[in-house]
């Protein structure tokens, strides 16, 4: 038990430094290229900082435990909207342009749709099991595409606006701390999984409970640090623009390149945080328009906040299987 809480912890640890250090290494390589917050954001922050969550899924997949990669996933797409975009936005309310509100959350809200239809075969098509399949992984993957040419297209028609006391680096020392990073979200996921899973066997909690709770959590901490220090620093740009970019890259692609290499297997019972995901990507757009000006203000915030203490505290009281046979 001991030897498990270490390698979670360690991992953790791991995976928190990786992401910073991969996060810096591009985001500086970005500027050299001249590109703005918002695209930063959307793309090298968010996969910065999604990288956890990729390197955790592949493994889990890989050895088997679908119940963590799916409900880390999902549970890291809930996590970020109600607890760090909550958290964010009471340390300093989230000011939303019009690109993001019109475009960006309403793609992550898809992306939370889409998964929902994809991964319920059983429900949708009569199938005697439900799952992940490879061609929905493809389907996922060619969303992540059309994505990607979304913001490379906001990259090429947005006026880049350089920092003024921005302090270059060598593109040695970036592409050292690109490798860094990605060396240490290697072992760091590899660890988390492994501890995670002797963890929830020692206490006899499901997978699915581990991934959307401990895992989902701990991957998303890079995304918490990262959007909290953004928003203090007067960049709500690519606070805002982490946590929608990072929703978008789990679905399309994190869960799609682990659905392509292995298919996963489907819970019903996950279809209520697929809901609860689903409920969230809604309220984020609804939330910019309740605030005083376009913007995710404190009180807002806090709802967010409290909906995941909510949240939390039913899944860990035993109640999330007690819907198994609601949603079967």
């Amino acid at each position: 038990m001991l030897l498990s809480t270490l390698m979670l912890v360690g991992g953790l640890v791991l995976l928190i430094f990786g992401s910073n250090w991969l996060v810096d290494g591009a985001s500086d390589l970005a500027r050299r290229l001249k590109i703005s917050d918002i695209v930063v954001g959307l793309t090298i922050v968010s996969i910065g900082t999604s990288s956890p969550e990729l390197i955790v899924n592949l493994i889990a997949s890989y050895n088997g435990n679908t119940d963590i990669a799916i409900g880390n996933v999902v549970g890291s797409n809930i996590f970020n909207v109600l607890a760090i975009l909550g958290v964010t936005a009471i340390v300093m309310p989230v000011t939303v342009k019009s690109n993001t509100t019109w475009k960006e959350i309403p793609f992550s809200f898809m992306a939370a749709i889409v998964i929902f239809f994809i991964a319920n075969d059983a429900l949708f098509n009569g199938y005697p099991v439900s799952e992940i399949s490879r061609s929905d992984g493809l389907i996922l993957l060619s969303f992540f595409a059309i994505f990607i040419a979304y913001t490379f297209a906001l990259a090429i028609g947005h006026n880049f606006v350089p920092e003024v006391n921005y302090k270059k680096t060598t593109v040695l020392k970036s592409s050292l701390l690109i490798l860094a990073g990605l060396v240490a979200l290697f072992f760091g996921g590899r660890y988390l999984v492994l501890g995670a899973v002797d963890i929830a066997l020692h206490f006899g909690m499901s997978e699915s409970v581990v991934g959307l709770t401990i895992v989902a959590g701990g991957t998303s901490l890079p995304e918490l640090f990262t959007s909290v220090i953004a928003a203090l620093k007067k960049k709500a740009d690519i606070a805002i623009g982490n946590v929608v970019g990072s929703n978008i890259f789990n679905i399309f692609l994190v869960l799609g390149v682990s659905a392509t290499i292995k298919p996963l297997p489907f819970n019903t019972v996950n279809n209520f945080d697929i809901t609860v995901m689903i409920l969230s990507s809604f309220l984020m757009f609804i939330f910019v328009f309740t605030g005083e000006g376009r913007k995710i203000g404190r009180f807002e915030g806090g709802l967010f906040v409290a909906m995941y203490v909510v949240y939390l505290g039913f899944l860990l009281t035993g109640n999330h299987h007690i819907l198994e046979n609601i949603f079967h």
